[in-house]
């Protein structure tokens, strides 16, 4: 019903910048609270950053707190994750996943509660 896809990710050097972003469709989107994922291998998908439906609110994992932006722009049905001052850490496969039934001033952190998934872009942060 919903499709999202991720874009941007790719190699980057400590220290640098990164910006992904997620594309949906349909006409839900600024229904929807939407987040960021990422999963590293041998790890299982942890949170990384959400925002409410509006955009007033944001959630970031203490790992990137002062670290990382999340976005979202509903005219253009997207949302954007600003990666600064990356660390070999934040290597991961990121996920964009969306929720239809969120929280009005909150989002959920839990993966099991998003319904909607892109399919994952590679970010490597080399050392």
């Amino acid at each position: 019903q919903v499709q999202m896809a991720e874009s941007g990710g790719g190699l980057v050097q400590a220290g640098g910048p990164l910006r992904l972003s997620c594309a949906a469709s349909g006409r839900s989107f600024s229904s929807y609270a939407m987040a960021w994922f990422r999963q590293a291998p041998g790890n299982e998908r942890d949170f990384v950053a959400g925002i409410t439906s509006s955009g007033t609110r944001t959630y970031y994992a203490d790992s990137v707190e002062g670290r990382f932006t999340i976005s979202r722009d509903n005219a253009k049905k997207a949302v954007y994750l600003q990666m600064n001052s990356m660390k070999p850490e934040d290597t991961a496969v990121y996920y964009c996943a969306a929720d239809r039934r969120p929280y009005s001033n909150s989002v959920h952190s839990g993966p099991a509660e998003y319904d909607y998934w892109g399919q994952g872009t590679q970010v490597t942060v080399s050392s």
